[in-house]
């Protein structure tokens, strides 16, 4: 009997944690090489301060084509790294397709620099909402959440993340996910999107400002994947933005094409501040 409890107990005591996806392919593998690369990012000072972040929406490129871009939302927590406890990071399953939203479940999230907690605490609350579940699969491999650890672990201090994939997932339903997640601590909310894909560079440029005036003014009725491959993600956030009463802003707007000189074909990138 005793051994049988031993056993059980070292079950209930195992720590699951999802290694890093897609270092060494969308950032660096090494961590000194990493934090060396973010320091770099985030070398150039921001236009915008002084302001109070509860929300950030982000691209999810490889840091050599959308890091910049990414690292003009994340230096605003730097003033505010003490007062984030939980960070909830949303962001589209590319991968595995299904009906709402996934959460992990794994217990820690690793990248080169380290692993950071998953918030579990929230995921009772969570799971009672209808279209949300603990899913492991679009998870395993996905890269939109992972590449935003490494500008959270280099802006904040001590976090936790709530990691949640949408599927086929109705603004309604994200916006009451956003909502419960935020409630009783202090919280950021990320959601991870690039903006147009594979459209020429002037064409990107014309739709992808359209898509981030349609974001400040938190519109969400002309947003689909056509603007974004986080459509979904936005459109929810937006209405819970609203019901916030919240105000957005755009940190910084681009695309590959300004990195490569490859025109013809181009992802768009653009980072939002909501406060």
């Amino acid at each position: 009997m005793k051994g049988k409890q031993t056993q059980e107990l070292r079950i209930k005591t195992m720590i699951s944690i999802r290694p890093s996806a897609v270092a060494g392919l969308y950032y660096p593998a090494r961590s000194t090489e990493l934090e060396d690369l973010l320091a770099k990012q985030f070398d150039k000072p921001s236009d915008h301060i002084h302001h109070h972040a509860k929300a950030l929406i982000v691209p999810h490129g490889g840091y050599f084509y959308s890091g910049q871009v990414a690292a003009k939302a994340y230096q605003s927590l730097m003033e505010v790294a003490d007062d984030i406890e939980r960070v909830i990071l949303i962001g589209p399953s590319h991968r595995t397709d299904f009906k709402g939203i996934a959460m992990s479940e794994a217990d820690y999230f690793a990248t080169p620099i380290g692993s950071v907690a998953v918030d579990k605490k929230i995921y009772p609350q969570l799971s009672r909402i209808k279209g949300v579940e603990t899913y492991e699969s679009p998870h395993d491999n996905e890269h939109c959440l992972e590449v935003q650890l490494p500008f959270l672990q280099y802006s904040l201090n001590q976090f936790e993340i709530v990691p949640l994939l949408t599927g086929k997932a109705n603004s309604s339903l994200i916006a009451d996910v956003l909502g419960t997640a935020t409630q009783d601590v202090k919280s950021l909310i990320v959601i991870s999107s690039d903006l147009s894909h594979y459209l020429d560079y002037e064409t990107a440029r014309k739709i992808d400002q359209y898509t981030s005036q349609a974001i400040i003014s938190m519109d969400n009725h002309d947003i689909d994947k056509f603007h974004a491959c986080g459509c979904d993600a936005i459109r929810g956030f937006l209405e819970y933005a609203r019901n916030a009463n919240m105000s957005g802003q755009i940190m910084a707007l681009s695309n590959s094409g300004d990195i490569v000189r490859k025109k013809e074909s181009v992802v768009g990138y653009g980072a939002y501040l909501f406060e």
